[in-house]
């Protein structure tokens, strides 16, 4: 897996810490391609980590039992791999749009924050592992919320993880900021707690502008 594979299609990802918004708008944008395709060669709506894949419950049974953070960022490389060969890659071979509710650049943002303070330069270091391998995305939407916000937002719909903390979640949106710092022109940030329909114009217009 290289860089050079799946260059005839298009990859969009949502990153962002959780309750930002990413599932809602997947779904919405689903619900624009199914009456007005988005792509002529099709699209594909995917996330990480993965659902009904060996990879991607491995990942969901670490978050649950608390593994040691080293051990769950290599589950979730090992489902990012996985997904890369099953899902994205094959997509975008055959010239189809792929949008992905997180992607690589949720574990720099994450792992590199679980991992500060165990691993010299943790977030560089989750960075560099991907690098070698991976399909960088074309575009990349960051949805931006404040962590209060968030964790309130979890809180009300029963889906906090241990990921779910103030402190620790200002930390990842920090981590997010540094890789949106870095690559200007594939970021685009997003007022997170504005209007659904605001961000869907957007993001509608920036996808379009790329498939063109």
């Amino acid at each position: 897996m290289t860089e050079k594979l799946g260059k005839s299609g298009k990859l969009v990802t949502f990153e962002g810490i959780d309750g930002s918004g990413k599932s809602t708008m997947l779904s919405r944008l689903q619900k624009v391609d199914e009456s007005e395709p988005l792509s002529c060669s099709g699209s594909v709506f995917t996330r990480e980590p993965t659902k009904e894949t060996l990879t991607g419950k491995a990942v969901y049974a670490a978050i649950e039992n608390n593994v040691d953070p080293l051990a769950e960022l290599f589950l979730f490389l090992a489902d990012h791999a996985a997904h890369l060969s099953d899902t994205v890659l094959p997509a975008l071979e055959n010239g189809k749009l792929v949008v992905s509710d997180r992607y690589s650049d949720s574990r720099c943002a994450y792992q590199g924050a679980t991992l500060n303070g165990t691993i010299s330069d943790a977030f560089n270091f989750v960075c560099r592992l991907h690098e070698p391998w991976t399909r960088k995305p074309d575009l990349t939407f960051l949805f931006d919320i404040r962590p209060e916000v968030s964790c309130e937002r979890c809180k009300d719909r029963g889906a906090q993880t241990k990921f779910e903390r103030v402190d620790f979640l200002k930390e990842v949106t920090a981590n997010f900021k540094k890789l949106a710092e870095r690559e200007p022109d594939r970021f685009v940030i997003l007022n997170a707690e504005a209007a659904p329909e605001e961000n869907e114009k957007i993001i509608l217009e920036k996808i379009r502008a790329i498939l063109k």
